[in-house]
């Protein structure tokens, strides 16, 4: 838990004490390789739920993402490599993560629009045609409520939130939130507990 509030809520301006190579292999077949700094989610290892998240979100006729809380960037960037056309944005309140994300999107070659900030704070005026994240939920009821009850207002119509959470920890009161937000929610898949939950704006 702490290493979830720290990736999210703490802002790491000093230099990791370790990198790790982070090697990332979808179904697919391709496969990808992330610098992962101390302190940041999912430190030196591929994370399950944004795994899941990556492999099952729904792109179709997506133009513009962005990845909420983006730690180094594994969402986002993976998502960008495998469907090139799409405009990445991504964001986190974590100096370090920041850091990161830029060190890998150079590493790939990718152009990302990235910015540092609370929550939507960094995307005045602007909107997406989906949002996606694996949700702070050690940080409290208070803050991915917020993401969930704000997400409409960044979202072009028909756009969609897609949030991957474990069911029994956490995921189930997100998807309550969402239903209702949104007035529709669909759990896109699932996976040992995992779940992606999607709802779109009309």
């Amino acid at each position: 838990m702490k290493e979830d509030f720290q990736h999210y809520y703490t802002d790491q301006t000093e230099p990791p004490k370790s990198i790790r190579s982070v090697y990332l292999r979808l179904r697919n077949g391709h496969s990808y390789t992330f610098k992962s700094p101390e302190g940041v989610f999912a430190f030196g290892k591929a994370d399950r739920a944004s795994l899941l998240l990556i492999e099952n979100c729904i792109l179709e006729g997506q133009e513009s993402i962005l990845d909420l809380g983006c730690g180094y960037g594994a969402v986002g960037i993976t998502l960008k490599l495998e469907h090139p056309d799409l405009k990445l944005h991504m964001s986190d309140v974590n100096t370090r993560a920041l850091t990161f994300s830029k060190i890998n999107a150079r590493d790939h070659n990718i152009l990302a629009d990235i910015r540092k900030g609370d929550l939507f704070s960094p995307w005045e005026k602007t909107s997406f045609d989906s949002i996606l994240s694996n949700p702070p939920i050690a940080a409290g009821k208070a803050v991915w409520q917020r993401m969930i009850t704000e997400a409409p207002e960044f979202l072009n119509e028909g756009g969609s939130l897609q949030i991957v959470a474990y069911h029994n920890k956490g995921g189930s009161r997100l998807e309550a939130i969402m239903r209702e937000t949104f007035g529709n929610v669909i759990t896109a898949t699932k996976s040992g507990g995992v779940r992606v939950y999607v709802s779109r704006k009309f």
